[in-house]
């Protein structure tokens, strides 16, 4: 049980105020994050690692030289928002490009992604480095669905290096890539982790059990079996990796042996004890191999084991020195301090400013701003039976995320529209609001399809029906290119599509806005209830498939409940001056 903390909801911002306090001559903080204190030279490409917290070392615990520029951290198990990865990302920029790596989760995959386009906006070279080693959440044939694990530090290690060789970007991303194709990892779990503030674990593991193909979000495993002894837990660790072994390999791996929070050094040392004698009978000859706590899931009792099939240029950059509070490998000579200044070189770009609306976009802002407040009220109400019907495959927290979200969205909203922003920088304020509040995936999609929504609308022009379900489409657009969810995976997608449509088709036909909604909301909420019969395909919902099966998805049920929230203040005149003249 995680005991030290003092609110629940600030155990992950003291803990990075904490980690930088305690290595102020390694890191420098910035807002959701930390730097390098001693930045690289001009022109290098930087690696900004990070994920959500609760798994250090990973990801504060990597940044030095020769491994990562910056990490950016976001709460308990949920995904740091766009706008921290975006913010983090400027402060390690040096001019090379900045390559974004994070395990293979839904919330973050849209995270990064959008921060990653935020960024090349602004000029800067974004690439994204998605880890996807855990063999236990998808077959060799899904690569691209795998989860990330402890292959995050065998991936960074190796794009670190490269950077720091001073390598361009294209280059760096590509010997990264590599090393994320040749990593394979498996985990297993003697029992739960428990989130600061919960009296009990996310999940629990039958006394002289073991939980195999654990995710390091408190997931359950995909199956249990009965204890067994060391050297036969050796055996299952490695089997799995051993079958994608790649054709002709020379048998040189990085190996990594993880403990995940609650499994003592010893008996990591024992299972290595028999790993290594297993690989040397599988042929296979472990270069600079690690055991220990590298990615870790809170207080979980259990382990995994990495493998990376090696080459030349990936065993030199794995051996390279690094020089991180949590990883060291060979030496690396650190300049005096009173050289280089922690982090004057670079500063963390300042949060976006309100632009001034047009007297008619101004109006049309305050208006969403009182929309998105009744929209918050609704989503506040609802936040029990949200919960309930997430916690049927899901984690439960969906209705918490939304009141959160649609709460910091509410304020930030009518902030915007107090500073004089029209309607899509309310729009835009509030997308980022909810993002950074909310956490998760629902946070990042609701994030993107206000953002796009906003920026539709722009803060000029007069609000038509027309404008609107153009900025619907846009908001769609956001969500389907970062999410990747298509209609049928039984996701909010099931929802929006055909609200977008059928508001488009409405407007196509004249419909005043208040009537275009409703009917939009109508066919919203017939596709979300229709869900329950769809077996989901993306997310955390997709191992536990058969339980979601007579039961929607929370985020269509509660995207339609946000929709008959505006039809209902539309209807009663709260949205007059978005009608059309």
């Amino acid at each position: 049980m995680t005991r030290v903390f003092d609110k629940p909801e600030d155990f992950a911002a003291t803990a990075l105020s904490g980690f930088c306090a305690a290595n102020a001559d390694r890191v420098a903080q910035v807002p959701h994050g930390a730097v390098r204190a001693r930045p690289g030279p001009q022109g290098k490409v930087a690696l900004l690692v990070g994920g959500g917290s609760g798994h250090y070392p990973a990801f504060l615990g990597y940044v030095g030289a020769g491994l990562a520029d910056a990490a950016v951290a976001g709460d308990v198990f949920a995904s740091p928002s766009t706008s921290a990865v975006a913010g983090v990302a400027r402060a390690a920029n040096r001019g090379g490009g900045v390559i974004l790596g994070f395990g293979n989760y839904a919330g973050d995959v849209l995270n990064f992604g959008a921060a990653a386009e935020r960024l090349r906006g602004e000029g800067i070279d974004a690439r994204i480095l998605a880890v996807t080693d855990d063999v236990a959440s998808a077959g060799p044939e899904e690569r691209s669905r795998r989860r990330g694990v402890a292959g995050d530090l065998l991936v960074f290690k190796i794009a670190g290096a490269a950077a720091e060789a001073g390598l361009d970007i294209d280059a760096v991303e590509a010997v990264a890539q590599r090393a994320n194709a040749g990593s394979v990892s498996f985990g297993v779990a003697f029992d739960g982790c428990t989130l600061p503030g919960q009296a009990g674990p996310l999940f629990t593991v039958d006394p002289e059990h073991i939980a195999l193909g654990l995710g390091i979000h408190g997931e359950p495993g995909i199956r249990t079996e009965r204890m067994i002894p060391a050297a036969e837990l050796a055996r299952m660790l490695l089997a799995p990796l051993l079958a994608e072994r790649p054709a002709g390999h020379d048998g040189r791996v990085a190996v990594v042996l993880n403990g995940l929070g609650r499994t003592k050094y010893e008996e990591l040392f024992v299972l290595w004890h028999h790993l290594s004698r297993l690989l040397a009978d599988e042929g296979l000859t472990p270069v600079d191999p690690e055991v220990g706590e590298f990615v870790t899931s809170l207080d979980m009792a259990g382990c995994s084991l990495s493998i990376l099939w090696l080459d030349d240029e990936l065993e030199a950059f794995w051996r390279a020195p690094a020089d991180a509070p949590a990883f060291r490998k060979g030496s690396i000579a650190r300049p005096d301090a009173a050289v280089a200044a922690p982090q004057d070189a670079a500063p963390v770009a300042a949060a976006e400013t309100i632009q001034p609306g047009s007297e008619v976009s101004r109006q049309a802002g305050a208006c969403i701003a009182a929309l998105i407040a009744r929209m918050a009220d609704a989503l506040a109400e609802a936040e029990e039976e949200l919960g309930r019907i997430d916690a049927q495959a899901g984690d439960g927290d969906h209705g918490q995320g939304m009141a959160r979200g649609s709460g910091a969205a509410a304020s930030a909203a009518a902030e915007a529209s107090a500073a004089g922003a029209g309607a899509g920088g309310v729009l835009v304020s509030a997308g980022d609001a909810w993002a950074d509040r909310a956490g998760g995936t629902s946070g990042a999609l609701w994030g993107v399809a206000l953002r796009g929504f906003g920026l539709a609308l722009g803060d000029d022009a007069a609000i038509a029906p027309g404008l609107v379900a153009a900025g619907a489409r846009d908001a769609l657009d956001a969500v389907v290119r970062l999410g990747g969810a298509q209609p049928g995976d039984k996701t909010l997608v099931d929802a929006l599509v055909p609200f977008v449509d059928a508001l488009a088709a409405e407007a196509d036909r004249g419909q005043a806005l208040p009537e275009a909604w409703r009917r939009a909301a109508t066919a919203a909420t017939e596709a979300a209830e229709a869900t329950a019969d769809l077996v989901p395909r993306l997310g955390r919902a997709r191992p536990l498939a058969e339980r979601s099966v007579g039961h929607p998805d929370a985020g269509a049920v509660s995207l339609a409940l946000c929709a008959r929230v505006i039809a209902d203040a539309l209807e009663k005149g709260a949205g007059s001056s978005a009608r059309p003249s």
